[in-house]
């Protein structure tokens, strides 16, 4: 569904006609002017028209509708074709979820369609139209706003996984949390987002170096004002944070992993080695009793009258030395 459609002309809304034919041919009729159609969600039928309207590429068309698509910048003859992916977070679930959002830039036009309910662009928008001087870039001061903005918003959620690692680390590292049957499918629930959010961030460098003119993407892009690269270079560095910060907690998270495993481990040494040691010390009055249970006939200290106490005596002061000997090892 078209969720709004506007005219901006000279970086201010002005009434847009309801015809997308006539409001296009409105819009390149000046320079300073152009078109934003919002979409939320389209079905094949209601995205059919802007299609014919703005002359969008098919392929563009088809992965705009069908969504699933990584982060990425393409250039058509008639449009250029960029896919963000929003992040929002969820504190109370401790989870990171994702959707889209595309953008078709123009001559003279700005078409977006995301999916999902994550970042919705209202609220850019009616930003955007407080800040005049923003709009009057025409469709790229939009393309930047909006990639500002999702952005920085995986910085705020970037810190919030952080938050989200300290307290699982302080739980491994805890003297009796560490041993929870639930500590390693919860660090592999983390691992598992921290995955989330780097299949968003990750595949967007590229596509905002290009916008950038950075590197080895340093030609002119078709739609963008080139004095708009420094703008585009800000909000690429702030995603290379981004990418860092996603680099470090993955890394730290394997680590934790790995350190829980190795408790893991020494606990079930430390296990092993009690359980050794308590079945040492009983085999040896096992054996004892067990060597003067045969029942033979010549065992002379059997007819000792002190036989039986001197026995019981040699097995306490063996069992002592057993105990005192694993105790200083730390066997027990």
């Amino acid at each position: 569904m078209i969720v709004d459609c506007a005219i901006y002309r000279d970086g201010r809304r002005t009434e847009s006609p309801e015809d997308l034919s006539d409001a296009l041919n409105e819009a390149r009729a000046a320079s300073d002017t152009f078109l934003w159609i919002g979409l939320h969600e389209p079905t094949e039928n209601e995205f059919d028209l802007v299609t014919q309207e703005f002359g969008l590429h098919p392929l563009a068309v088809e992965d705009a509708l069908k969504a699933h698509q990584r982060p990425k910048l393409e250039v058509y003859d008639d449009s250029l074709f960029l896919v963000l992916k929003p992040v929002s977070y969820e504190p109370r679930s401790d989870t990171v979820s994702t959707g889209e959002l595309m953008l078709f830039l123009g001559d003279s036009f700005v078409v977006t369609v995301r999916h999902g309910e994550h970042m919705p662009l209202g609220g850019i928008r009616r930003r955007l139209e407080e800040q005049p001087e923003m709009l009057r870039h025409g469709p790229t001061g939009v393309m930047y706003s909006i990639a500002d903005s999702i952005v920085d918003h995986y910085l705020d959620v970037a810190t919030e996984l952080q938050t989200d690692l300290e307290e699982l680390e302080a739980e491994v590292f805890s003297p009796s949390g560490g041993g929870s049957q639930h500590t390693a499918s919860g660090i592999y629930t983390f691992k598992r987002q921290i995955l989330e959010f780097r299949r968003a961030t990750v595949p967007l460098a590229p596509p905002l170096a290009r916008l950038a003119g950075q590197g080895t993407y340093g030609t002119t892009v078709p739609f963008v004002q080139e004095k708009s690269r420094p703008f585009f270079r800000d909000v690429s560095d702030h995603l290379a944070r981004v990418n860092e910060s996603v680099e470090g907690l993955d890394r730290l998270v394997s680590d934790i992993l790995s350190a829980h495993l190795a408790q893991a481990s020494v606990r079930q040494n430390d296990d092993v080695r009690k359980i050794s040691a308590w079945a040492a010390m009983a085999a040896v009055p096992t054996m004892i009793a067990g060597v003067y249970g045969m029942n033979f006939d010549h065992m002379p200290e059997l007819h000792w009258i002190w036989s039986y106490p001197a026995l019981i005596l040699a097995m306490a002061a063996l069992e002592v030395a057993l105990y005192r000997t694993f105790k200083r090892r730390g066997w027990l």
